[in-house]
């Protein structure tokens, strides 16, 4: 139901829309600026968001769309465990839980209220990936070898853990005990109650600045303004069934292809997207809980439509998800989906290649993937325990009008961490970080290289998850654009190679090298259509060779 905010004057709903954004904002600067971990610190795996005093999102930070994405049903979640009375001043209430979260241990989000003077008036909320959250392995992001939630890590229900700015030692200390780096996973839990913290102090400003009365007819007007231009963008896409299906490798060794179906249907000025026909839940930690469902086929619509649309109550109001319930996207507690992070990618580009053909101009081909490598152990130089946490960006898929780019992060924007970092950080060398010519899919425009990272471990013994994929499913080409190149995963490139899975648990020991070699990103258009000058620029920076550039394109650079 929309309330009359015909009366506020558009500059100042100008400003203040411009504020909410500009303190999202700030909490993510505050976030990433005062963490411990490489995740959070140097990969921005990470968000925050503020939610008005009805428990609805109201602005976002630039920061990464799983999180985002769930946050509204995690604060939901929060609120249905902490009536509105119970809260005060100073407290951060976290959760964790598969379910009640973005779908994996590793995420906690920490939900803190916003008082003026005696008055509730909103929420400042954020959520980080911790490097850590105890269970079978390093990093907490196995697939294979688990078959139930409660073997991934420690489960953490909706709980006060700072208590009108009281730190409750008993939750920390229980916290703590059960990860293998306290120290780093406190700091991060201490950077995000100074996120909330610069959150709350804005917020709170802001309110007084204005007065309660403004401040809701604006969050009123933002939100029905948002809703009104998705309804609009909505409206100008054909009515119609769309659908589409893709295939991950496996849910670990051993295992059948993860069927992805989805059917897109737009109804006017609603959509709506549906998971039925994927697979059922399996028995391993891949499965995607309905909140990292919601998270990433609702971004994938607003990209669809408009890129820079808000992403706030008003917008969520117009796109329905849905998949039935005990399946891959809407499994029932207690399936495991420590490794979901993976399906993030494919979920967005199945939902874009259902709706490839209606829009061709916002379509793009199959994204290289990525890879979320963790490896970890103990330091035998220092007698501790570390964790190499990793995250290796491949190419995107072309699109009409522009090749795929490179080593930059799909979907979820995160960052590179530095070669530099991990190596002063853990008992790890870098030994190659290079573009994999001639990966991308050939095309009118062509799809970016895969990228290439060799790791040596000099720890006497360390223990490697393995996430990633296509290294069975090459990532699509478009309206006649070539797929791009599979990926592989190496130990020992260039001594006994031995070629491992894609979300493969391997024991490593010291001198190993790990190849994670990504797929390249799929063409778009038929690579005869290519301007040959493009072509002999990609040769000369090394993307195509000479052979190729021949082969696929029929530009001979032995031509004058």
């Amino acid at each position: 139901m929309t309330t009359d905010n015909s009366n506020i004057d558009p500059i100042t709903l100008s400003v203040m829309w411009s504020g909410l954004v500009s303190i999202a904002d700030d909490m993510g600067t505050a976030l990433r600026r005062t963490a411990f971990s490489e995740a959070v610190r140097e990969g921005d795996d990470f968000s925050t968001g503020l939610f008005d005093r009805k428990g609805r999102l109201i602005a976002q930070g630039n920061l990464s769309v799983g999180h985002i994405g769930a946050m509204p049903y995690a604060v939901q979640h929060v609120l249905a465990h902490f009536p509105m009375d119970s809260f005060r001043p100073g407290d951060c209430i976290i959760l964790n839980d598969s379910f009640l979260g973005s779908g994996h241990y590793p995420d906690i989000y920490m939900t803190s209220p916003v008082f003026v003077d005696d008055d509730l008036v909103g929420f400042a909320v954020n959520s980080a990936h911790h490097v850590d959250m105890g269970g079978a392995v390093p990093g907490s992001q196995i697939v294979t070898g688990v078959s139930e939630a409660f073997q991934e890590g420690l489960r953490i229900l909706p709980i006060r853990i700072i208590k009108e700015g009281e730190i409750q030692e008993d939750v920390l200390r229980l916290i703590l005990g059960n990860v293998r780096l306290p120290e780093i996973v406190k700091g991060d839990l201490l950077a995000q109650r100074n996120t909330n913290a610069v959150g709350v102090q804005r917020f709170s400003k802001m309110v007084r600045d204005y007065g309660i009365e403004l401040v809701d007819a604006a969050i009123e007007a933002i939100l029905d303004r948002s809703e009104a231009r998705m309804r609009e963008l909505l409206s100008a896409i054909p009515d119609g069934v769309y659908q589409n299906e893709d295939f991950m490798d496996d849910a670990g060794v051993g295992t059948e292809p993860i069927r992805f179906k989805v059917t897109v249907t737009v109804d006017g000025d609603r959509v709506k997207v549906d998971f039925a026909g994927s697979s059922e839940q399996v028995a391993r930690g891949l499965n995607s809980y309905i909140n990292y469902t919601r998270a990433y086929a609702v971004f994938a619509i607003k990209v669809f439509t408009d890129p820079h649309l808000p992403h706030n109550e008003g917008v969520i109001r117009v796109v329905d998800i849905s998949a039935p319930e005990g399946s891959f996207f809407n499994p029932t507690f207690p399936a495991p989906s420590s490794g979901r992070a993976v399906l993030q990618v494919r979920i967005f580009e199945t939902i874009c290649g259902a709706l490839a053909s209606v829009v061709p101009s916002r379509a793009m081909a199959g994204f290289s993937h990525w890879s979320n490598p963790i490896i970890g152990g103990q330091d035998a130089h220092t007698g501790k325990s570390f964790i190499c946490y990793d995250i290796i960006m491949g190419g995107y898929g072309a699109r009409d009008g522009h090749d795929g780019q490179e080593a930059l992060c799909p979907v979820f924007n995160g960052s590179n961490i530095p070669v530099e970092v991990q190596e002063s950080n853990s008992p790890i060398r870098v030994r190659r970080l290079e573009f994999i010519q001639d990966s991308g899919g050939a095309g009118k425009f062509r799809g970016g290289c895969g990228v290439r990272k060799d790791l040596e471990v000099y720890a006497s013994s360390a223990t490697a998850s393995l996430l990633g994929d296509r290294h069975k499913f090459q990532p699509k080409g478009l309206f006649g654009g070539d797929p791009g190149a599979l990926a592989r995963t190496v130990l020992n490139p260039d001594g006994e190679a031995e070629e491992l899975e894609s979300k493969e648990v391997k024991q490593l020991r010291e001198g190993d090298v790990l190849s994670i070699q990504l797929s390249g990103g799929g063409g778009l258009g038929d690579p005869k259509e290519r301007d040959p000058a493009a072509v002999r620029e990609d040769v000369a920076d090394g993307f195509v060779s000479a052979l190729a550039a021949k082969e696929r394109y029929g530009v001979d650079m032995g031509e004058d």
